[in-house]
Formats: C-alpha cells, sequence, structure tokens
C-alpha cells in the first residue's frame, strides 16, 4: 500500500502536462482532410495509459490519462462518477512522477464524487483514495487519521460481504494495513494524546484479529510492544513476521516492501536481534546494493555484533578494556562494518542524501574502527596493496571532511 513519498518537483500539474494539439492545416479551396482512423473512446485511452504505466513509460501514461479525463469533463461539463478511473489513474502516475500536490489534488476530486466509498472499486470507487490521502495529507495527524479511518470503513464492510476467498484475502490484507496505519499515527504525531496508547492497542488488536498472517501487522504489533517494554513479546512478533517470507523470493506478494524490511531491521536491532537484522540487511542489498540506509544499518549492526562478541568472549584487562586484536572474529567483522560503512557514505555523498543524522553517525563509527583497527592505508600495506577498495573509501572519506 505504501509508497516512499516522491520529491515535490512540480511535475505532473494539470494543465502543464496536457498533450499538445496539433491542427491541420488547411489548404485554401479545400475541405479539411477528415482523419480516417476513429477517436479513441476515454476507455481505451485508460487501457492504452495503464499499459504505459506497465512498460515504464509515466511521461506518455499521464498525458493520455489527461486526455481520457478531458474527454469525460466534456461529456457532461462537470466531472462524474464516470470519471473516477480517470482521476485515481492520473493521480498515481502523478505520484510515480513525483508530483505529490497534483496527486494529492486529483485523490480530493476522487473522493469529492464518491465521498463515502460506496461505488464499487471496479467502477474506481472503494477505499484506495482514502488510503492514499491519508499519507499525502499535509496537516498529517488527526487528519490522516480521519482519511485512514473513511477507508477502514469501506474495507470493513467489504470483508464482511465479499465471498470470493482471494478477493477477502487481499482486502483483509488492506485492511490490516490501514489499521496498522493508524497505529503509526498515534505512536509519532499524535503520541502526546492521552489515550494514543489504548487507541494503538485498539487497532493493533484488530489488525491482528483481520490479518493474523500479516508481516505488516506482526511487525507493527512488535513496535507498539517495544513502547510498552514488553521486550520479549516484540521478539515473539518479529520473529514470527521474518518466518512468515524469509524463505520467499523477493517478487513474492508475502514479502514486505523494501521500506518496511528496512524498518523492521531497526526494530529488530532495537531489541537486540544483531543477528536477524543483518540477514534482512544483507537481502535487501541483494536487491538493492545502492541503498544508503542498508549499508549505514548493516555496517552499524556488525559493529554491534562485534562489540557483543568481546563483551561475552574476551576477559577485561586490569584497566578494564578489551582489545580487538584478542579476537580474530570481532577483528574481522568490525573489518566488515567498516567497509559497509564506508560504502553508506559513498552513496550518500554521490546521491546528495539528506539524513545528516546517519551520516554523522556513520561517520563517528568509522572514526572508532579506524581507532581500533588502524587507517585503511596502514591496512592496503600489510594486504599488500592487492585491492584498492579501502583505500579509495579513505579517499571518500577525506572529501567528506575527514571521516
Amino acid at each position: 500500500m505504501a509508497k516512499s513519498r516522491p520529491s515535490r518537483d512540480g511535475k505532473g500539474v494539470p494543465g502543464k502536462r496536457a498533450p499538445k494539439r496539433h491542427l491541420d492545416r488547411v489548404l485554401p479551396g479545400r475541405p479539411a482532410k477528415k482523419s480516417s482512423k476513429p477517436a479513441e473512446t476515454p476507455w481505451e485511452l485508460l487501457a492504452k495509459a495503464s499499459s504505459l504505466v506497465q512498460t515504464s513509460q509515466p511521461d506518455e501514461a499521464l498525458s493520455t490519462a489527461l486526455r481520457a479525463l478531458s474527454q469525460l469533463r466534456l461529456e457532461s461539463e462537470k466531472y462524474t462518477s464516470k470519471a473516477l478511473p480517470a482521476l485515481n489513474l492520473v493521480a498515481e502516475i502523478s505520484l510515480e512522477l513525483g508530483d505529490i500536490e497534483a496527486a494529492r489534488e486529483f485523490f480530493l476530486k476522487a473522493a469529492q464524487l464518491d465521498s463515502d466509498g460506496s461505488i464499487p472499486e471496479s467502477l474506481g470507487g472503494g477505499a484506495e483514495k482514502f488510503l492514499w490521502l491519508a499519507q499525502l495529507s499535509e496537516e498529517g495527524g488527526h487528519d490522516s487519521v480521519s482519511w485512514f479511518e473513511k477507508g477502514i470503513v469501506v474495507l470493513r464492510h467489504e470483508v464482511a460481504s465479499i465471498s470470493d476467498p482471494v478477493v477477502k484475502f487481499q482486502r483483509r490484507k488492506k485492511l490490516a494495513a490501514a489499521l496498522c496505519g493508524v497505529v503509526e499515527i498515534y505512536m509519532t504525531d499524535l503520541s502526546w494524546e492521552t489515550d494514543a496508547e489504548s487507541r494503538c492497542e485498539s487497532f493493533i488488536t484488530e489488525a491482528m484479529l483481520v490479518a493474523p498472517d500479516s508481516p505488516e501487522a506482526l511487525q507493527t504489533l512488535a513496535n507498539v510492544r517495544i513502547s510498552q517494554t514488553r521486550l520479549e513479546e516484540a521478539r515473539k512478533a518479529l520473529s514470527d513476521s521474518i518466518d512468515l517470507w524469509k524463505d520467499l523470493p523477493a517478487g513474492d506478494e508475502v514479502v514486505p516492501e523494501f521500506p518496511a524490511r528496512i524498518s523492521l531491521s531497526r526494530l529488530l536491532m532495537e531489541v537486540e536481534m544483531e543477528d536477524e537484522a543483518l540477514e534482512v540487511l544483507e537481502r535487501l542489498i541483494e536487491e538493492d546494493d545502492t541503498s544508503v540506509e542498508a549499508w549505514y544499518l548493516g555496517g552499524w549492526c556488525m559493529y554491534l555484533i562485534a562489540e557483543k562478541k568481546m563483551k561475552n568472549s574476551l576477559a577485561p584487562a586490569a584497566n578494564g578494556s578489551r582489545s580487538v586484536e584478542e579476537d580474530p572474529t570481532s577483528r574481522a567483522t568490525l573489518f566488515s562494518s567498516r567497509d559497509w560503512l564506508a560504502n553508506s557514505l559513498r552513496l550518500y555523498q554521490m546521491e546528495d542524501y539528506e539524513d545528516e543524522r546517519l551520516r554523522d553517525h556513520a561517520r563517528e563509527l568509522v572514526k572508532n574502527l579506524n581507532s581500533d583497527l588502524g587507517d585503511y592505508e596502514e591496512e592496503d600495506e600489510e594486504d599488500g596493496g592487492d585491492d584498492d577498495w579501502e583505500s579509495n573509501a579513505e579517499d571518500d572519506d577525506h572529501k567528506m571532511d575527514g571521516v
């Protein structure tokens, strides 16, 4: 359901992406030449736009969908419920192009035409637009909750009335995700409210009843339990969540989306399940090796694993310190940690990443590792200079103010 929010770059605003119109040239004394090809209907244009989206041509898809929307409006001089499929499609394409403002505008128009979600989803109605508006809300907080609740009402009705088991399963999954969305808001934007904890408990309980085998619901349950310092229950929920998808291929619909698994790895580290977190992060890197956050979290996770190993396996020296030289396994883990962190910093610089707290923490960890392991240059000399990777990382660190 949830997509990461695209940047606001002004693309896709209605009127700016309208298709160009070419007027037929009329020779003096001759009638205008009529096209032998019949005009495409709005529904044909929408099908074409959907196909263009599937083939990664969002710009062409947007102009085609806008043509369909324009035709539907011309038919009745204003938008009617017939325009719902076009409004939703234009909004979704706008999101893909990074234009949040345009997407919100079209979803709001759709919500005005189907204010209670009673129009069937096959005709462009249903809960989806409400769920998007909850995520795209500028106000957040109560405004997001109100949109989520409108979608939840629709989905509850659909779950109760649909008999097809496949469709019912999909609706249950979507309902659980919406309930979890409300929980997240009460744990963040509305955490100061006196009934925040009780509302979280109510919504997550319903989510678990609706979809007990939902990885997202189990992950949200774990987050709630962590906030309540019920850590053993949190660990159990996280383990159950991972077990549902860990043996499935990346494209399987049960496998949580990339951002959800990034959040999962953070929760696992928070409850000291570093080995499980590292497995999740290694899989994420296999899927996308340009993720700054995945490299950073993996490096930090290895750092924590090595620290725990040294604490458990080495007796402290007289001054209370432990030497990394005494534990070859931990030393190797720390080398890997530094490599992952250096890679995250390199990608941070290349991609103009904006999370300064992540950058600063990664730099701090690399500085500590350099103190324990020696600088990259020293290690290159020990290794005979066969691998330039570390020296390149050092160069990048110097470019980033001497990491």
